[in-house]
């Protein structure tokens, strides 16, 4: 890995001289890992953290994705740009991902992600990938955390996306697999294992609108599980240096349709932690110490209509 970066470098700086443009900094070899956190629709806010990382420059070396973050971190490291994230959020719908059907697992199928994710994503395999990622997911029979980082991409994509109580479950080497969520609210310890210096964390924190009450049966499941997250919290968070938390309070489980806002939210919290992250980038970065950024003030014009 560390020849290829070298070959990797040289190319670049042979290009400059063609250019005749001036060496721009070199960017130091730390390997910063950033963990996608599930949240449904309100995912879409990881492609506006991505899109500030990319244009401030920041290295990402690997990427870990829980259910929604499974799924846009297999595509960014497939080779989709950020602007081309953003696009498919704007046209993307609860649809594209579900099948109503009547099980005693759930309510629907994700078997149309198979089409989706093919239609979008650039490569098939972890091991093609640009960036190294895992995927996250959870045995439904053992309740053990599973992690994938080889082999075919779709079919542990759509584990990870596997909403209990929604989607049917995903059967992968003969396990029946849901939402990597129960296991990996925020996959930060991943990272570590994959080798990362530096974790950021990406938290999607929804609350109630206050005197708002569930729609139905799948708000109800939803608030369960943003409860048994807070209250186990302290586990992910022991293993990021950095969390940050976009403003997606009032935004619904599938508020597709908001996708420009989300993406925004998640690009002001980004930069409001990059003082914070180019620390990383110093040649000698201090000592480890825990922060949490929170999104700073959004418009009105950024929240979703009632």
């Amino acid at each position: 890995m560390k020849s290829l970066e070298r070959i990797f470098r040289s190319v670049q700086a042979f290009g400059r001289e063609l250019s005749g443009r001036p060496p721009g900094p070199p960017i130091p070899n730390v390997g910063i890992g950033v963990a996608l956190g599930g949240g449904f629709a309100r995912g879409m806010a990881h492609i506006g953290v991505l899109k500030v990382l990319e244009a401030e420059n920041i290295p990402i070396r690997y990427i870990a994705g829980t259910s929604v973050g499974a799924l846009i971190g297999a595509a960014y490291c497939s080779g989709l740009s950020p602007d081309d994230l953003e696009q498919v959020a704007t046209r993307v719908r609860f649809k594209h991902f579900a099948r109503w059907t009547l099980s005693r697992y759930g309510f629907a199928s994700n078997q149309r992600m198979i089409g989706f994710l093919n239609s979008i994503l650039k490569v098939k395999t972890f091991e093609e990938l640009r960036i190294p990622l895992a995927v996250t997911a959870t045995d439904f029979s053992t309740g053990e955390g599973v992690l994938f980082h080889s082999g075919p991409l779709i079919d542990p994509v759509r584990a990870s996306c596997a909403y209990p109580g929604m989607f049917l479950p995903v059967k992968i080497r003969g396990r029946q697999l849901i939402d990597g969520m129960l296991s990996y609210t925020v996959p930060t310890a991943p990272l570590r294992q994959m080798g990362a210096d530096r974790v950021l964390a990406v938290h999607l924190k929804g609350r109630w609108t206050t005197g708002e009450g569930p729609r139905h049966l799948f708000d109800v499941i939803g608030q369960c599980f943003s409860i048994a997250q807070e209250m186990n919290c302290h586990i992910w968070k022991q293993a990021a240096d950095l969390v940050i938390e976009p403003d997606v309070n009032g935004y619904k489980y599938d508020a597709f349709e908001h996708a420009a806002a989300l993406v925004r939210a998640g690009e002001a919290v980004t930069r409001a932690a990059l003082p914070e992250i180019r620390k990383w980038l110093q040649p000698e970065p201090a000592a480890r110490t825990q922060k949490l950024v929170k999104a700073p003030a959004v418009s009105p014009a950024a929240m979703p209509a009632d």
